[in-house]
């Protein structure tokens, strides 16, 4: 007897699972591999504008750097005085909430959708990922569907993150699990 493990002529993509209409989705990749990509450096206003035109929630003085990839902004928020670095990937299939004073730092991927495996049709899926207040998450780190990291948190650098993650503690590993509190 053979398993058909996985069939992907048998995948689709789920009705409205994009939130928005292919056209706007494209038209967003556009503006995002120019305008955004392109901008200097300094130009965070920029960038923070081009997120809201595209119905990102982002908030007062937040810096995104150019290199970062946001592939649907319209499932993403950000608090006040966050900081996101180059090369991060807020891998927005599914919803990505930031706190306010946090850092996502360099190379560190949030994603928050997968595929059901154990499934011949690959079905897709999502699950909202939460970053609290006044978190960082050091270089590298993967923040995996359905996370929530707490408040005031530390995720130590190259850290995946497959599990929530509790309040103003250091936690690292892979998987990361907590290790001290961030504050005596």
């Amino acid at each position: 007897m053979q398993n058909d493990f996985m069939k992907l002529a048998t995948f689709s993509i789920p009705s409205g699972f994009r939130g928005r209409s292919s056209f706007y989705v494209q038209l967003w990749w556009l503006v995002q591999s120019t305008f955004f990509a392109w901008s200097p450096q300094f130009m965070y206003g920029w960038r923070r504008f081009l997120l809201r035109a595209f119905g990102a929630k982002i908030g007062k003085n937040v810096i995104i750097r150019p290199t970062v990839k946001i592939p649907y902004p319209w499932k993403l928020s950000i608090g006040d005085y966050s900081w996101v670095g180059d090369d991060v990937t807020l891998y927005t299939l599914g919803e990505i909430e930031v706190g306010s004073n946090s850092v996502i730092s360099q190379k560190s991927y949030l994603c928050a959708a997968s595929h059901n495996y154990d499934k011949p049709n690959f079905l897709i899926w999502s699950k909202k990922i939460t970053v609290e207040d006044e978190c960082w998450l050091a270089t590298d780190v993967y923040i995996a569907p359905g996370v929530t990291v707490g408040k005031g948190a530390v995720i130590g650098a190259r850290s995946s993150v497959f599990s929530n993650m509790p309040e103003g503690m250091i936690c690292f590993g892979n998987p990361a699990k907590p290790i001290k509190k961030r504050l005596d």
